[in-house]
């Protein structure tokens, strides 16, 4: 992984990117809430013909938080200034969870430097079946984030599916996500609040691959067929496991991905 760091949009941020320049393809990552870039290296590992770029959004990583609250909006455009000041035209998006918000956005504003878009475990924002109760209540702190010990103890409530099951998976999912800042956090959480992409969905003729996990007590996979019905050129398909198969499940997740992208 090749890191640098970016200002743009007069915010400091921690850009990553994987695999080399003249990759057939390069996939713009945007990653989970809470979660820093080095959350994508096993995912890189197994796409390494691919270029991946990601950043650590404000507030979390190595990012500075910034000052003030933003939407989904500035992350998107700050995205394509990143990729114009790489010299990056075309991407295939990804987004996982909150980053699928932010993916969505980006293939709104940017639909013409978009070859695909894949939706990891994510919904159209407020327009969503909500997550389990008991899921969503430890979600509003990020005191998993800070206490490892504490991520341990409730991951499995939390995410679904068999990530408590593994250990040492668990702990390697709990040092991915350690750092950033309690208002870098809130700050997360502020973008996506009265967000949706529900309206404008239809709009997007992007190919698009949704995966969603069947156990998923975050984001229900409900949500899918929510995104699958608005989105016009999309394709759903589900794996069994909770909200984290991108570790639980990642060898099945990116032959998806690549099958997804030899149609397109």
């Amino acid at each position: 992984m090749e890191t640098l760091t970016k200002t743009i949009c007069g915010l400091e941020i921690r850009v990553g990117i994987f695999g080399k320049k003249d990759a057939k393809r390069t996939i713009l990552f945007f990653n989970g809430i809470g979660a820093r870039l080095e959350a994508a290296e096993k995912f890189a590992e197994l796409l390494s013909d691919y270029r991946i770029v990601t950043f650590d959004v404000p507030g979390v990583g190595k990012s500075p938080a910034p000052k003030a609250p933003y939407r989904p909006a500035l992350l998107s455009k700050m995205a394509g200034i990143l990729l114009d000041e790489l010299e990056i035209d075309k991407v295939d998006v990804f987004g996982i969870s909150w980053g699928g918000a932010m993916a969505q956005q980006f293939v709104k504003d940017h639909q013409d430097r978009c070859h695909t878009m894949t939706l990891a475990a994510t919904s159209a924002g407020m327009v969503m079946v909500p997550g389990k109760l008991s899921a969503m209540l430890k979600m509003v702190t990020p005191k998993r984030y800070f206490n490892p010990n504490y991520m341990l103890e409730v991951a499995p409530t939390i995410y679904g599916g068999t990530i408590g099951e593994n250990i040492e998976q668990l702990e390697e999912f709990a040092k991915m996500v350690m750092g950033g800042s309690t208002r870098g956090y809130l700050y997360q959480l502020l973008a996506g609040y009265g967000w949706t992409s529900w309206l404008w969905l239809p709009q997007i003729k992007v190919p698009t691959l949704i995966l969603m996990g069947n156990a998923d007590r975050i984001v229900p996979p409900s949500n899918g067929r929510i995104l699958n019905s608005r989105l016009p050129n999309s394709r759903l398909e589900y794996l069994d496991c909770g909200h984290l198969f991108m570790m639980t499940k990642p060898q099945e997740t990116t032959q998806l991905m690549r099958d997804f992208y030899a149609e397109h």
